[in-house]
């Protein structure tokens, strides 16, 4: 596993996850939304997806039902901040429809490498 998508509308977090997981060997390319990720995906699939749930033009909840159903094999984590918007918890619900892994905002990048390092030790 060496290639990462990430979903995010916020570009600050979108170059520095870029960055920093560029630095740690992996190869990386970036979307502002859900539907864009998608497309990147199509044309060259990656191993993890790492998305945002609260994002224009596609969220990532739908992000994660069409990845699960036209990339079955791809990782999927997902990662939210406070709930200060919906005033309600999302990453559970997302851990309901089957993501393999969770990561609340802000959250430190040797959380996120020990989350993805998991991805590569077979089971």
């Amino acid at each position: 596993m060496r290639e990462i998508l990430i979903a995010d509308d916020d570009a600050g977090l979108r170059q520095s996850l870029q960055l920093a997981l560029q630095a740690a060997g992996y190869g990386v390319r970036v979307a502002a939304h859900g539907g864009e990720a998608f497309a990147l995906q199509s044309a060259k699939p990656a191993d993890v997806l790492i998305t945002d749930i609260f994002m224009p033009e596609s969220d990532g909840f739908e992000a994660i039902d069409r990845f699960r159903s036209e990339f079955p094999a791809t990782k999927i984590v997902v990662m939210s901040g406070d709930a200060k918007r919906a005033k309600r918890e999302y990453l559970p619900v997302a851990e309901l429809i089957g993501v393999d892994a969770t990561l609340k905002k802000p959250f430190k990048l040797h959380d996120l490498l020990q989350t993805l390092k998991a991805f590569e030790t077979p089971a």
